[in-house]
């Protein structure tokens, strides 16, 4: 009995840990933005690839790490102008580890507003256990033959779906969507369970030309919550010639955040960001780091070979 108590506490503990970040956190959710909103899909009119790793506050034994791989592309479906997408999100949370891997699509339509896209997720995610647990010498409280304690790794697969809507114009974007629609149950016995909490996503931003032609500002915001708790993102970025940005942001109650990207051309962009947490958390690690690298090219100039780094509105 004390074994079990021990297993479903535990459980609880990584729920709410899972419920204040169940969906990974990025410092660069621009160039992430596929992974929480499907109508972003085909807007950006190229074809673009993403590489991105995150690991969230460096030092800290079991912190979050994630891997991602993304890509889209505007295209033609039966004669309807459409944006697809592919994910796949690798999250590693202490002893959890998560994969979602999921399809794209967005229906596009020009606005007097702008691009259009509306978009729905369809994929598959696992989460897994590892079952090497830490057990102190001549501790009364392990029982190898308890079932509810994995002795080996256990996972479980659950669809996952979700919609968004995304609008872009010269001067500005606007983004609103959910994952976790269907709010998945993953169930690995009778009394350990678990279940995918429903996210919405509230993002903007704007380009602002200063009187020099060279420089421009560009601040935007995300906004995300699970109707339990929140987290708002504020960052403002300078962009000198269309080529090189810098950027400072704050993370409500958690952190600032320091970036810098760089048009490397043809296509590619790289980008480095750091995390200082000022919440209590601070004390315990030495912030977050943040890397990426995106290749892009404009569809309508593959034939003249001409690339265009999708960065910027």
């Amino acid at each position: 009995m004390k074994n079990k108590v021990c297993f479903l506490f535990l459980l609880i503990i990584v729920n709410l840990a899972a419920k204040a970040q169940q969906d990974p956190q990025f410092s660069f959710y621009e160039q992430a933005r596929l992974t929480y909103n499907p109508g972003y899909a085909g807007t950006s009119r190229a074809i673009s690839g993403l590489i991105l790793n995150r690991t969230q506050w460096s030092g800290m034994d079991g912190a979050p790490t994630t891997m991602v791989f993304s890509a889209e592309s505007s295209t033609e479906l039966w004669g309807i102008k459409s944006g697809i997408g592919l994910n796949i999100i690798r999250d590693e949370l202490g002893f959890e580890k998560n994969t979602l891997v999921n399809l794209n699509y967005a229906y596009l339509a020009q606005t007097d507003y702008g691009d259009l896209g509306i978009g729905t997720s369809l994929g598959i995610f696992n989460k897994a256990i590892d079952g090497n647990w830490y057990v102190p010498d001549n501790s009364s409280y392990h029982n190898q033959n308890d079932g509810l304690l994995p002795s080996e790794s256990v996972s479980q697969v659950a669809l996952d779906i979700g919609f968004g809507l995304f609008l872009k114009s010269n001067n500005y974007f606007a983004g609103i969507s959910v994952t976790h629609v269907n709010q998945a149950k993953i169930s690995f016995s009778d009394d350990a369970y678990t279940f995918y909490t429903r996210h919405y996503y509230f993002s903007g931003g704007y380009t602002i030309q200063t009187p020099n032609p060279l420089f421009s500002l560009q601040p935007s915001v995300l906004y995300k919550t699970d109707l339990a708790g929140s987290q708002l993102d504020l960052n403002a970025d300078i962009i000198y010639n269309e080529r090189f940005t810098g950027g400072l942001g704050y993370r409500l109650n958690d952190g600032l955040i320091f970036r810098f990207s760089v048009d490397l051309r043809n296509g590619l962009t790289a980008g480095y960001a750091y995390d200082l947490t000022t919440s209590a958390l601070g004390a315990y690690n030495s912030g977050s780091h943040e890397l990426f690298l995106s290749y892009s090219f404009a569809i309508q100039k593959i034939r003249n070979k001409k690339y265009k780094s999708v960065r910027y509105l």
